[in-house]
């Protein structure tokens, strides 16, 4: 009997594990054709956009201060993702590009921070911005703790 073969010529558990890795991760791939297909790609680009409009109230002397650095570093999460995408045959770029967009994410939050204490946001605003974030933290993890799943 082979390695993983049974005396019923059954495949072993461990390669039928490998064997459904595969067609996931093949069908992954199959779906999504370009990082406009990630749902954390999604949710970043649509969050950063609602981010400009917000921020388009902040007074003007915060435009070189807050402003500019809230619509940076959201406009650098989608962006940092779609550079991922584009780097997922390399693991290690791949994962740094994502910890890159979780800074960024990071330090939007902290930005939205500075908005709410200055009653540049209101408090529901401000929650429902950084659950969002928080949200697109974990699709981060995820995939970063994941990177095979993600590359071909």
């Amino acid at each position: 009997m082979g390695e993983g073969e049974t005396g019923s010529g059954r495949r072993g558990g461990k390669e039928i594990n490998f064997i459904i890795f595969v067609i996931v991760a093949a069908l992954i791939m199959i779906i999504i054709k370009s990082h406009r297909d990630l749902d954390v790609y999604k949710i970043a680009y649509r969050t950063a956009i609602e981010i400009f409009e917000l921020s388009k109230s902040f007074p003007k002397e915060e435009l070189y201060a807050l402003t500019i650095q809230i619509r940076k570093s959201s406009r650098s999460v989608p962006a940092n993702i779609a550079e991922a995408f584009r780097k997922r045959r390399y693991e290690k770029a791949f994962v740094a590009k994502l910890s890159d967009s979780e800074g960024e994410a990071a330090e939007t939050q902290n930005w939205l921070d500075f908005s709410l204490d200055h009653e540049y946001i209101s408090k529901s605003k401000h929650t429902e911005l950084d659950s969002r974030y928080e949200q697109i933290l974990k699709m981060l993890v995820t995939m970063a703790n994941q990177p095979d799943k993600w590359s071909f």
